[in-house]
Parts: C-alpha cells; sequence; structure tokens
C-alpha cells in the first residue's frame, strides 16, 4: 500500500492556532508565519472522499510553488519558502471570506447554470445562445463565500460590498490582481499547449497592511485546463474537449450517483481507480509544468514533513 499524507496533527514552537480545510492543513506560527502542508486528501463537490491519493500533495504544493514565483511580478504573494515537497510556508495573512473565481469559458458549474435558463452568473450577464465549452467575450470573476463546512455560495460583487465582506477599495484592487493573473496563466498555458479555462484565487491581508496572494494558484485543483490542439475542431463538431484538470474525478462521481448532495453516498473508490486518480494528477504536473515529476517517496511522510518545517523554523 502507497503511503499517503491524509492528516496532521503537528505542534510547532510559537504554533498558535491549527486550520483543517479539505485538502490543506494550516499552521499558524506565532502569527508570523503561515505553514501550509497539502495532504493527499481529495475533495469533489466540497466533500472530502474517503480515500487519498498517492502524490497529489507534492503536485499540488509544488505546481502552486512554481506559478506563485512565476507571478510575483504581478501581486504579492504569501510564499516565503517551499522547505518539503508538500509544503509551503508563508507569511501570516487574513484571509478574505471570499474566493474570486475567474471563467474564460462557459463549462462546469456554469454551463450547469445556463443549462437550466439563466443567463447571468453570479450577477454577470453572458449571451444567448452560447455552447457548451465556449469562449466567453471576455473572461468574468464569478465569487464564492468561502464556507468553513459544506458548500461554498455564489454572491454577486453588489452583495459582498454590501455585506461588507471585502471593502470596495481593498475589492478593486483584487479584481485587478485576479485579471492580471489569469491573463499571465493563459499566457503560460498556451505555451504548453494548453488552455487555461476557469481558476480561482484567494487574497488576505497582512500584517503591514498590504493584499497578498494566498494558498493555491494554476493547480488542477483549483483550475480547468483544455488542450489547445483540437480545441476549435472539438467544438465545430459539438465533441466534448480533452480536459487536464479534477474534472475527470467529478464526472466519475456524477457518473456514480453522487454530485455531494443530502442523502447520496460516495460510491467505492477502488485500488485500481485511485492509482488511475494518482497517474491523471503526475500527467497534469507534467502537462502544467512541462517538467517531469519527481515522485517523493519517503517511508514515513509525516516525520519527514514534521522534520523539514522545523528545520526550517529554527533559520
Amino acid at each position: 500500500m502507497t503511503n499517503v499524507l491524509l492528516k496532521t496533527s503537528f505542534s510547532f514552537p510559537g504554533q498558535k492556532s491549527f486550520y483543517k480545510g479539505k485538502v490543506r492543513d494550516v499552521y499558524n506560527i506565532n502569527d508570523e508565519f503561515l505553514v501550509m502542508v497539502a495532504s493527499d486528501r481529495i475533495s469533489a463537490f466540497d466533500v472530502v472522499l474517503p480515500r487519498g491519493i498517492p502524490f497529489k500533495g507534492q503536485v499540488l504544493n509544488q505546481i502552486a510553488s512554481k506559478f506563485l514565483d512565476a507571478t510575483s511580478d504581478i501581486c504579492p504573494n504569501w510564499k516565503i519558502a517551499s522547505p518539503d515537497p508538500n509544503v509551503t510556508i508563508g507569511r501570516f495573512c487574513k484571509i478574505y471570506p471570499v474566493e474570486m473565481i475567474i471563467r474564460g469559458y462557459l463549462t462546469g458549474s456554469s454551463w450547469r447554470t445556463y443549462q437550466k435558463g439563466s443567463r447571468f452568473i453570479c450577477g454577470v450577464a453572458v449571451p444567448n445562445g452560447m455552447k457548451e465549452h465556449q469562449r466567453f467575450p471576455a473572461p468574468i470573476i464569478t465569487p464564492t463565500t468561502k464556507a468553513a463546512e459544506g458548500h461554498d455560495e455564489d454572491i454577486t460583487e453588489s452583495e459582498l460590498l454590501a455585506e461588507g465582506l471585502i471593502p470596495a477599495a481593498e475589492y478593486e484592487l483584487i479584481k485587478k490582481y485576479t485579471y492580471a493573473l489569469f491573463q499571465r496563466g493563459t499566457e503560460m498555458a498556451a505555451k504548453k499547449g494548453l488552455i487555461l479555462v476557469d481558476t480561482k484565487y484567494e487574497f488576505g491581508k497582512g500584517t503591514d497592511g498590504k493584499i497578498y496572494l494566498c494558498d493555491e494558484i494554476h493547480t488542477p485543483d483549483s483550475s480547468r485546463y483544455f488542450y489547445l490542439d483540437g480545441y476549435e475542431e472539438r467544438q465545430a463538431k459539438g465533441e466534448q474537449q480533452r480536459q487536464l484538470s479534477k474534472e475527470f474525478v467529478r464526472e466519475w462521481l456524477m457518473a456514480n450517483g453522487f454530485m455531494g448532495q443530502e442523502g447520496q453516498q460516495v460510491p467505492e473508490m477502488s485500488d485500481s481507480w485511485t492509482k488511475e486518480i494518482s497517474d491523471r494528477y503526475i500527467e497534469l504536473y507534467e502537462g502544467i509544468t512541462g517538467e517531469k515529476f519527481n515522485r517523493s517517496q519517503s517511508e514515513n511522510i509525516l516525520s519527514r514533513v514534521e522534520q523539514n518545517i522545523l528545520d526550517w523554523l529554527k533559520i
């Protein structure tokens, strides 16, 4: 059985709090640093699935690390170091309770909303007569509120401002960053023969009062990619697009009667299916970065992660 990292319960010097997200475990070190451990948990429809995926945490952490470095000229980000394949350490920030989802194409949940007849997505008007996977005239921002448990909820810009979730001036800057990051991600994806379809960004305010890009960026958990080659031909024929994203996991769940709704049971995840998901995540890494993925083998992932974090905190 391949070793997977499902949960952590470390106690670090200066640790003030611990937060367990759907996929990441986050440690607050003296309101100065955030230690973020990318586990091998996998979630879909805002539900954590019962089995871990080998190397998934490493894939997510290392993709995010590369894209944080590649976009640091656009806006400041929280990353300081990545002392372990599954870990990023960054500056302490207070995270805004809104995820900035930006979409370039009518796909996924936006398509499902469109199919039901709605021509507004999070208050943003979209044209009539669009097809699934069609490109929007311009990217649209469709924010959601961050739920501690359960489903995130769509929200309009006017609603989030009225509720005071983000001050208006700060939201304008966050929108500017969101569009610019998406443009950079689109350009980087095109160089790898990919289309960045949609993604989400999270922002926070540092103790210095500045706004920072936080968490992950352009990973297969937070983003959707199409293969650029053949996109137009498949659209013209009404065929499904070749995707490089976590969407294949959602599609498998839906095909087996699960969409995260009350009373539904997560279908059994076999060893072969778990391995296939792992292989697909590694394919995602190599496709998105253009680099070969080096599996970080370890007899005891927990011990390795803990020791590497402790060594860094001594610096």
